[in-house]
């Protein structure tokens, strides 16, 4: 099952990568692909910062638990690829580390919803209260029930 999914993903690397060493020269893919490697290595060495900062947000209520392990697998994905040699790599690397951002930021905008507004919606059986009145200091007789 693997090498179905591994095959195709070689075919491409290489198809990609002698595309970009064709448009760019083999000294420009070199810097490019030993660039890319040290972006990854500094990725991955910044990785319990950025842990620690993704567990103080968890811990906010910025990040709810399912975010916070896409976020830290997103990050941990796209640095690897980033080291791996390889365009293909590169690109599904940066995807990656979009989508890391895409959770942080843009996914964790939602419209906040005012307490007072949600109070005032619901009616019906949960805004009723059934009480009984009875004073104590008059006669049974004068009492009135109401139902």
């Amino acid at each position: 099952m693997l090498i179905f999914i591994l095959l195709p993903y070689l075919f491409l690397e290489i198809y990609f990568s002698l595309k970009m060493l064709e448009v760019i020269g083999a000294f420009w893919a070199t810097v490019w692909t030993i660039a890319t490697m040290l972006i990854g290595g500094a990725l991955i060495k910044r990785a319990p910062n950025t842990i620690v900062g993704n567990m103080q947000s968890l811990q906010q209520g910025k990040l709810d638990f399912q975010r916070f392990q896409d976020v830290n697998t997103a990050y941990f994905l796209g640095a690897l690829l980033l080291i791996l040699p390889g365009v293909f790599s590169d690109f599904l690397g940066v995807l990656a580390l979009l989508y890391t951002v895409y959770l942080q930021f843009v996914a964790k905008m939602r419209p906040e919803q005012n307490s007072m507004n949600e109070f005032y919606t619901h009616k019906g059986e949960d805004d009723v209260i059934d009480v009984e009145i009875v004073d104590e200091h008059t006669d049974s007789n004068h009492r009135i029930e109401r139902d």
